[in-house]
């Protein structure tokens, strides 16, 4: 909202050196502050035509819009102290989160060791007679295949001990995790999910939020997490 610049009164008379002034504003279309407004309504008191002062409800209408624009003013600034609040106790909370696992969206999981153990669960989309997850290397071979099961709709955990199917160790490296479920149409992508311990958080600006750099996943934003536990 603008705050008026002068009253209308027609037999308003300008104090010396106000018109160049006026003009000056006119011409550059500043924005007047409270203190700017004030001036000028007390000089418009002070020069005001005796015989046909400011009429009292337009003099009302003016001090309710400086009201108006001041209200606006201090519950921006208001709103600006209680982001700066939320995102510093955003910042403390998240700090809580290191060294937690975290079960994150992923369809691909790293191996750190030969014959290591890989965590994670199943996005059951319905209740199923049979759940598989399958397990391929980063040449696309099948090395195991785990079978988890009936299951009912929800997350589904499996735990793979980094053996392939012939029983021997799996080296380390990155692997790919793909689903079947049975009564599932052929071709539908099912959700699956990797823990990771949480390493460090980052706090980003605006829409990029909250980000965990995660072992084995990289960093991920906090939306793509499922869940967190010790």
């Amino acid at each position: 909202m603008t705050i008026p610049t002068a009253f209308p009164n027609p037999n308003y008379v300008a104090p010396t050196g106000a018109s160049s002034g006026a003009a000056a504003g006119a011409a550059g279309a500043p924005s007047l502050g409270g203190t700017d407004f004030l001036t000028l309504m007390l000089a418009q008191l002070k020069n005001q035509d005796p015989t046909s002062p400011v009429d009292s409800n337009t003099f009302l209408s003016q001090l309710a819009s400086l009201s108006e624009v001041q209200g606006i003013t201090n519950l921006n600034t208001s709103f600006s102290a209680l982001s700066g609040s939320m995102v510093s106790s955003q910042a403390l909370q998240a700090s809580s989160l290191l060294g937690h696992q975290a079960l994150v969206s992923s369809s691909t999981a790293s191996l750190a060791t030969a014959g290591g153990t890989i965590t994670g669960a199943v996005a059951v989309p319905q209740t199923s007679s049979s759940v598989t997850l399958n397990i391929a290397n980063s040449a696309g071979v099948l090395v195991q295949r785990i079978n988890l099961g009936a299951q009912s709709s929800g997350l589904a955990n499996f735990s793979w001990n980094g053996t392939q199917g012939d029983g021997t160790k799996a080296p380390p490296g990155q692997y790919t995790l793909t689903a079947q479920v049975a009564g599932v149409a052929s071709g539908t992508a099912v959700g699956t999910y990797v823990n990771g311990t949480v390493q460090s958080v980052t706090m980003g600006a605006g829409a990029t939020g909250l980000t965990l750099n995660v072992a084995g996943l990289g960093s991920v934003p906090f939306s793509s997490v499922q869940q967190i536990s010790n």
